[in-house]
């Protein structure tokens, strides 16, 4: 197959299951012109210095996952009619370089070493410097300065890609605007979820947080970036935004609930760093809202300690059934993910059946 072509050139897509298979044709691709880049941009940078190469290498240690952003550009894309994987290809890749960024950055402010199950940038710099034999205080400052600007290589991968985009000047500039948007959007979600920390509970607009961190960049950007690429009318964008905004509710919503009830040898995300941070989500706003003085007591005493254990976190967990909270928050993440496939219905056959297919899959994983 060409490298302009897709499986489903110069025919039509008329089942979910052919936009899937199409949809899935993209995403590799997607991930391999991300890889590939990466390596390119490594192999520059050792030119400068090994210590450079490293950083790029550490950072594609940290590639995988769900993939789901460029799973979404190529979703509006195809479904939408577009038919040529060099425009889509790297538009998508741009979004999951996006995404590399926004982990990097997020491990450094939640103070975490691992990502997947993997040494992250910062922790690998941290093993590192701890390997050579320096002080404690020089491994904690390479760390950082390695999450830091391992995040801002991923950001600058991602306007590249764009930049390599084969569409018009007004095109490419309207797809910088949206993956800019996502950025700005979840800048001001982390923000506020830093300085969240510092307040009550039940003070915080935590469904705020979460809509402003997730739904912008990991599901309206990317939606809207496939579509544009498309061609798609203006009502067809305003459905997928719709679509998009509910959509990254729920799925940042029953990450919340993965963070403290999920499987870590399934999700790979530790069920012990939110409660250890005192991750204002709505659950633990919940929690504190139906628990009683007792149970109010527990989580003040191990929610926010940084060497809070299993043990201590079982305790947590079982204040959170109790109360209710998880309970309500399932039932939340449910009806925030009705909303999202009410609105997919309404699009155009297959694309609507197949975004009901993912928000199935986002609400419902891990349980």
């Amino acid at each position: 197959m060409d490298e302009g072509d897709l499986a489903v050139a110069g025919g039509s897509l008329r089942s979910t299951a052919e936009l899937a298979l199409a949809v899935e044709d993209v995403t590799a691709r997607a991930d391999a012109a991300l890889r590939d880049l990466l390596v390119e941009r490594a192999a520059r940078a050792g030119r400068h210095a090994v210590e450079a190469r490293t950083l790029w290498e550490d950072l594609s240690g940290t590639l995988g996952g769900k993939l789901l952003r460029p799973r979404l550009v190529a979703a509006a894309y195809l479904g939408l009619g577009g038919r040529v994987s060099s425009v889509v290809v790297p538009v998508a890749a741009a979004h999951e370089a996006l995404h590399v960024a926004m982990l990097a950055h997020d491990d450094v402010l939640d103070h975490d070493d691992r990502r997947r199950g993997r040494l992250n940038a910062g922790g690998a710099a941290r093993q590192r410097a701890r390997t050579a034999g320096l002080p404690e205080h020089v491994a904690d400052e390479r760390a950082l300065a390695a999450g830091l600007l391992a995040g801002d290589l991923a950001l600058t991968t991602a306007f590249r890609l764009l930049a390599r985009t084969p569409v018009t000047g007004d095109l490419r500039e309207h797809l910088a605007d949206l993956l800019a948007d996502g950025i700005e959007t979840a800048v001001a979600g982390e923000l506020l979820d830093v300085v969240s920390e510092s307040l009550a509970p039940r003070d915080v607009d935590a469904l705020l947080v979460a809509a402003l961190k997730t739904a912008e960049y990991t599901c309206r950007s990317p939606l809207a970036s496939g579509a544009a690429l498309a061609g798609a009318d203006l009502d067809v964008r305003r459905r997928l935004d719709d679509v998009g905004v509910a959509l990254g509710l729920a799925f940042q919503l029953a990450d919340d609930d993965l963070g403290v009830f999920g499987d870590p040898a399934a999700t790979g995300k530790s069920t012990l760093s939110d409660l250890r941070r005192g991750k204002r989500t709505e659950l633990l706003r919940l929690a504190y809202a139906g628990a009683g003085r007792t149970g109010r007591a527990v989580l003040d005493r191990y929610v926010g300690q940084p060497d809070l254990d299993e043990r201590d976190a079982e305790l947590v967990r079982t204040v959170m059934v109790d109360s209710g909270a998880l309970a309500a928050m399932r039932l939340l993440v449910e009806r925030t993910a009705d909303t999202a496939r009410a609105h997919a219905s309404q699009l155009p056959h297959p694309l609507g059946d197949y975004l009901v297919g993912v928000v199935d899959d986002l609400a419902g994983r891990g349980h």
